[in-house]
């Protein structure tokens, strides 16, 4: 197959591309351009990342190139490294159109970090993927640094980073200086206890936050108490995760708490938090009053049947529950739970109970997921 030749004229100038015909049966390649040639548009990041790359010792990323100026780039599982990612950080400052930045899984580190920091900055940035890249403390000081004097972004993912208490700080400051940032992802770290009081209050602050997972994380006792409680002073939050910690009944307890006054919350994920039966007449509590909630996922907790039925005894006697999806999966149920299920429904049949025994298909449409808008 034969691509474009460019003809030479007697004044020495190039004559326009022309295409070559091409064996019979089969799709003309896309212009060859002679050497030195580029597209309209393309050699100034193509030229200047190949150059980078060059001076920072890395094989260039060939899909990084293929994808040209896109609105959404994604480079996930590339093995970029620091350095990789310091020629990549280079050539993005010729792409003003960037909306969407993935990196997940490239090993980024605290240096690579700091270099892509800076494109976080552009003002066409709204969605950016850093998980899993081994950010540590510094890296995810450079990143909430970046993102603090960025307010285009709305959407980061920080996930599986090995964030600590340390690294809790920023992120609470971030929570407080970016009012425009509105899904967050911090789940599969280690933050703990300590990093659990020291984000509370950032939440209950924060004004703009509309979804935010912290699960697999080490949240427990006391910390994750105090995290529960910047729920109930907080008003923007519609979507929070905190399945996999160590809530325990006085993190329960808290969030209870909080369903009492909290009039915007619709989906919260519990699943696997040692919650036991007094936790869970605690929630029942919170459940009695609330009217915004339609998730609630307790699933994977000691709570046992008779947790189950507290809860659900809660539900029945609030008219007024918007639930429509109670989540009991993995906890072992008696009889007496299903008859106090089946009760329920006559008086909530939109509500879906889903238990171990038996599984029900959830076919109503939930929350869309969070997309940044353009």
């Amino acid at each position: 197959r034969l691509g474009p030749c460019r003809q030479g004229t007697p004044s020495g100038r190039s004559a326009p591309l022309r295409w070559a015909v091409g064996p019979a049966g089969r799709e003309p390649r896309e212009p060859r351009l002679p050497a030195g040639a580029r597209k309209p548009g393309q050699l100034g990041k193509d030229t200047l990342y190949l150059r980078s790359c060059r001076a920072h010792s890395v094989v260039p990323a060939s899909c990084f190139l293929r994808q040209g100026s896109a609105p959404e780039l994604s480079l996930r599982h590339r093995g970029l490294g620091p350095q990789g990612a310091r020629a990549l950080a280079r050539a993005l400052t010729s792409n003003p159109y960037i909306k969407r930045l993935d990196l997940r899984d490239n090993g980024l580190c605290r240096a690579g970090a700091e270099a892509v920091s800076v494109c976080s900055r552009k003002p066409s940035v709204r969605d950016v993927d850093l998980s899993e890249n081994h950010l540590g403390t510094e890296g995810a000081r450079a990143i909430c640094a970046a993102l603090a004097v960025s307010p285009a972004v709305q959407r980061v993912q920080l996930a599986g980073n090995g964030l600590e208490e340390q690294a809790a700080q920023c992120l609470a400051e971030l929570l407080l200086a970016h009012t425009g940032l509105k899904s967050l992802d911090l789940s599969y770290n280690q933050l703990n206890d300590q990093a659990g009081e020291t984000l509370g209050p950032a939440l209950a602050e924060n004004t703009g936050l509309t979804e935010l997972n912290v699960s697999w994380n080490h949240l427990r006792g006391l910390g994750a108490a105090a995290f529960a409680r910047g729920l109930e002073a907080n008003i923007f939050l519609r979507v929070l995760d905190i399945s996999y910690n160590g809530c325990g009944d006085s993190g329960a307890s808290a969030v209870a708490e909080a369903l009492k006054t909290n009039n915007v919350l619709e989906e919260l994920y519990m699943s696997n938090n040692r919650i036991s039966v007094a936790g869970a007449l605690s929630l029942g509590l919170g459940l009695r009053v609330n009217q915004t909630l339609r998730i609630l996922a307790v699933s994977r907790n000691p709570m046992r049947s008779e947790g189950c039925c507290s809860v659900l005894k809660s539900v029945q006697a609030n008219p007024q529950s918007a639930l429509e999806l109670l989540d009991f999966s993995d906890i072992q149920v008696n009889r007496e739970f299903d008859d106090l299920a089946s009760s329920v429904k006559v008086i909530l049949p939109g509500l879906c109970i889903k238990t171990g025994a038996r599984r029900v298909e959830y076919k109503k449409e939930l929350l869309a997921v969070f997309t940044p808008s353009e």
